[in-house]
């Protein structure tokens, strides 16, 4: 039976009075740091912990061992899981949100742990991507269990899940708790954007790529193999796929177009007056959820291993960094899209639409074992918008609020 349109908007007048202590708990998250790397993140996991208990909420700790975060890359992760149960007889809805994040880097005209708010926007790392989302999802958990307090009937849970690792693909975050047999939701709502519901997404192949030449005075260059010189026939052989992606491969998915190399690292050479011996690259392919991974991978190996081999003496080493498969929708998430549809046209006054997004998410774990899922969240209608891993990243505190109200909904409409 859906919920009375009084207890929704007892739900939104809730979180309405409660919204200047949710951008509040939003701030303080804010100005703990996050970057990763380094990746030093139980403090901030720690702190979260701290300020969910004031909430009357227990989080439990689940420290990553110190050997396989170091051995990742990383430097402290511990993830939190917070449970609500309430009467028998309904399903357990997970929220996910990651409170690790790019470094600021430059350009900033606000500090960016600083949590400033000038104009109606939040200002700082993380602030729209997804701390945001630690406050959408509390808060909205705490205006159900104000409803629920008053006598509105619940059955089911939610569980908060903070995690600390999607910058480096969610392994040690989602994917840590799922394999350790931490949680078993029934559905899944990720931190996302307010505007649209996200049920399918782009993969995501990471590779570091040496090329090996020989090296030598640049007075004598043929007596050394110009390592660089094969590195440009490398790139050159992936940008030149990326011209053939845009023409003849296209996703069906709404919001996703084709697949995209980007060379986003490169180091090599000792000097100025020396042939470059060693190039390293660091190269991301992007996955249209219609393509197979596997090929994917022997097809762009076998296109760097062929464009090195057309400089003599050059040679290349090639080791996967990551590998995150695309998101594709699970039949059994329609309940979720249906009411965040609904409620997000109710709330913001406009149609919510249904799309993919060219971005990898932590939410692949999740449907990886078979629990349907979307992306929602506290955002604005792209991830530009936002300026997410860029300068004076911020969030519209409107769009924190009515979110809230979305997910509020959406769980009561789920549970009651």
């Amino acid at each position: 039976m859906t919920p009375t349109p009084d207890r929704f908007a007892r739900l939104d007048a809730w979180i309405d009075a409660h919204f200047d202590e949710e951008v509040a708990f939003l701030q303080k998250l804010v100005q703990v740091p996050t970057d990763t790397p380094p990746g030093h993140n139980a403090p901030h996991a720690e702190r979260t912990a701290e300020l969910l208990a004031g909430f009357g909420f227990d989080a439990e700790k689940h420290a990553v061992p110190e050997q396989e975060v170091r051995d990742y890359g990383l430097a402290s992760i511990t993830n939190l899981i917070v449970r609500r149960a309430y009467d028998a007889g309904g399903p357990v809805i997970a929220l996910n949100a990651h409170g690790d994040v790019v470094p600021p880097g430059e350009g900033w005209t606000h500090d960016p742990y600083g949590g400033e708010i000038v104009d109606g926007r939040l200002y700082g790392r993380a602030a729209a991507v997804s701390k945001s989302d630690f406050a959408t999802f509390t808060f909205a958990t705490r205006a159900l269990e104000a409803l629920r307090a008053e006598g509105a009937p619940l059955k089911g849970g939610v569980e908060l899940h903070f995690t600390y690792d999607e910058e480096f693909g969610g392994e040690l975050g989602p994917g840590w708790l799922l394999e350790q047999g931490l949680t078993k939701p029934d559905y899944l709502i990720a931190a996302g954007f307010g505007h649209e519901v996200i049920t399918a997404h782009n993969g995501c192949l990471q590779l570091e790529v040496t090329v090996h030449g020989v090296m030598a005075h640049a007075a004598i260059p043929d007596s050394g193999v110009d390592a660089l010189q094969g590195a440009v026939a490398v790139m050159n052989a992936l940008y030149g796929e990326n011209a053939r992606y845009r023409a003849e491969i296209r996703s069906q998915v709404p919001g996703i177009n084709h697949p995209y190399i980007n060379v986003g690292w490169i180091q090599g050479g000792t000097n100025t007056n020396v042939v470059p011996g060693k190039v390293v690259m660091k190269i991301d392919r992007r996955m249209i959820p219609e393509e197979g991974p596997v090929q994917v991978e022997a097809e762009i190996r076998r296109l760097i291993t062929e464009a090195a081999a057309s400089r003599p003496g050059v040679s290349v080493d090639i080791r996967r960094l990551l590998l995150a498969r695309a998101l594709q929708p699970l039949p059994g998430n329609r309940p979720l899209v249906e009411a965040i549809c609904r409620h997000g046209a109710e709330v913001f006054g406009e149609p919510i639409p249904v799309s993919g997004t060219p971005l990898y998410t932590d939410v692949r774990l999740y449907c990886a074992q078979g629990i349907p899922a979307v992306i929602y969240g506290a955002g604005p209608r792209t991830v530009r918008e936002s300026n997410a891993k860029r300068a004076d990243e911020h969030l519209v505190l409107d769009d924190l609020r009515c979110a809230t109200k979305v997910v509020a909904r959406t769980l009561l409409q789920m549970l009651g």
